[in-house]
């Protein structure tokens, strides 16, 4: 049996790799069967690892929604509160921007299936991650009135779509998101 267990592993790790590289390439809708192929491996194979398209994406994004989820922590206890949920909002941007596939991952949460929801790790993570961050700026009185973590991780997912193909996405997003923040929270003199 150990021998099957260090194989696995290895299935694992080669099909998450070349995951990664398939999104990069094709984005969230990258072929299961391609991805197989590639790895060396059959269908079935990958849906042991990964039993659907969810968890496939939630592997391959895995740790840079603990990265953005950490960065959110580390920013609660700043004094202000305005500045630490922008930080934050810029880096998910910038990596929903960059980092390809990850938007349109964020975007698979949608209320037309509940139960996949709570399966992606992404959407359901940022949300418990950037929440204490939005409460902290509206209680401050730094954010608009109604605006909730999902608003802003919509906004943010619809920004990165939009500039998904532009010359050069980070610094359109960081614009667009410049744009956003001026009509959700008016900087106070």
């Amino acid at each position: 049996m150990p021998a099957q267990r260090a194989d696995a592993r290895r299935n694992y790790a080669r099909l998450l790799a070349v995951a990664e590289e398939a999104i990069a390439e094709h984005g969230a809708d990258a072929s299961l069967e391609q991805i197989a192929r590639t790895a060396g491996v059959g269908s079935a194979t990958v849906r042991r690892h990964f039993p659907n398209r969810h968890a496939l994406l939630e592997a391959v994004f895995r740790e840079r929604i603990e990265t953005l989820s950490a960065h959110a922590r580390d920013l609660t206890s700043r004094a202000d509160t305005r500045a630490a949920l922008l930080e934050w909002l810029s880096a998910v941007t910038a990596s929903a921007a960059t980092i390809r596939g990850l938007a349109i991952a964020l975007t698979r949460d949608s209320a037309a299936d509940p139960d996949v929801a709570h399966e992606h790790c992404a959407s359901a993570q940022l949300t418990e991650a950037g929440d204490p961050l939005v409460r902290r700026a509206a209680n401050a009185g730094a954010l608009a009135p109604g605006v909730t973590i999902a608003d802003l991780l919509t906004l943010i997912t619809g920004i990165a779509l939009a500039t998904e193909h532009h010359v050069d996405p980070a610094a359109e997003s960081d614009r667009l998101l410049g744009l956003t923040i001026a009509g959700i929270s008016p900087h106070q003199e």
